[in-house]
């Protein structure tokens, strides 16, 4: 859960960066978030969490 949570977060705040810098239009935005809802809804949502969440354990793992 926490980190779908700040997924969500970066992903909203990268939008809010874009949005601003004029390298994304808010239609575009509007259709990355449909996308991500009807995705949600689908049967790839499970593979599409696990592989999100083995590439935070992975990322989490590293080591500077």
């Amino acid at each position: 859960m926490a980190i779908s949570i700040s997924v969500v977060l970066l992903l909203l705040v990268l939008a809010v960066i874009f949005l601003r810098n004029g390298g994304l239009k808010l239609s575009h935005a509007l259709v990355c978030a449909l996308l991500g809802f009807f995705l949600a809804g689908t049967s790839m949502a499970p593979t599409i969490q696990e592989g999100i969440a083995a590439t935070a354990h992975v990322v989490g793992s590293l080591t500077p």
